[in-house]
């Protein structure tokens, strides 16, 4: 059954369907706040995944993205369902929702103590955050965003787009993983430095979100991107928690 489970549910019709109530509840939620599509505290990720839309569609760009996005998902969900037939396992989704739970509970102990072994630097590391200012509510807009549209953009498209980009090349598997983690994981610490509510660059911080990108690009690669999503989402939560 272990077996049977881990190859399952990295299939589209469990990935993507244990990702969606995240979308519903981050758009819900930022949509009650803000009232309106991009005005407001939103995920970073979002934000830029949304601008280029209306940058080249206009006043159409966000409707084109909303169809693409679902429409894509439909499209893989689709296929899977009809070259593996059989029914969705609520079993495996509840399972999957453990394993999220577990691994959020492990990530910042992981990463922090990494950090701390990697630069011969205390345990105690400051990450930042300019949010830390701001009420729970918005705190948790952006906290569910990140793990939806931070791990769209550089898991899904990113490590994605590297992964196909060595093979096309002709690296071996190996290396072509490990350069599309780590070249996805170092653009994704970059990109938390950058606009208007970017955090302040120190050399712990970078490091910290380096370190903590590998392992979510490890894991995209592992477990695929609703347990990531779920995994990154729920993490960044506890911490506007505390």
């Amino acid at each position: 059954m272990t077996k049977t489970y881990f190859i399952a549910t990295r299939q589209a019709r469990y990935s993507l369907l244990f990702a969606l109530p995240l979308l519903l509840l981050y758009e819900g939620l930022a949509a009650t706040l803000s009232h309106t599509a991009l005005s407001g505290i939103r995920n970073g990720a979002d934000v830029l995944l949304k601008t280029a839309f209306i940058m080249f569609g206009g006043k159409w760009g966000l409707t084109v993205f909303g169809v693409l996005l679902f429409g894509w998902a439909a499209v893989l969900v689709w296929k899977d369902f009809k070259e593996n037939p059989g029914k969705l396992s609520m079993k495996y989704m509840s399972l999957m929702l453990v394993e999220s739970v577990v691994y959020a509970a492990l990530f910042g102990s992981l990463v922090a103590n990494l950090t701390s072994l990697l630069l011969q630097a205390p345990l105690a590391i400051t990450q930042g955050g300019t949010f830390q200012d701001f009420p729970f509510a918005t705190q948790l807009v952006v906290s569910l965003g990140a793990g939806l549209y931070e791990e769209l953009m550089f898991r899904v498209l990113l490590v994605s787009g590297a992964l196909a980009l060595g093979k096309w090349i002709g690296l071996k598997p190996g290396p072509n993983i490990a350069l599309a983690v780590i070249s996805s994981a170092l653009i994704f610490s970059g990109f938390h430095y950058i606009g208007p509510y970017g955090d302040p660059l120190t050399l712990p911080s970078f490091t910290f979100r380096a370190i903590a990108g590998v392992l979510l690009s490890g894991l995209y690669v592992a477990r695929g991107f609703g347990i990531v999503a779920w995994t990154h989402a729920l993490y960044d939560v506890s911490l506007a928690s505390l």
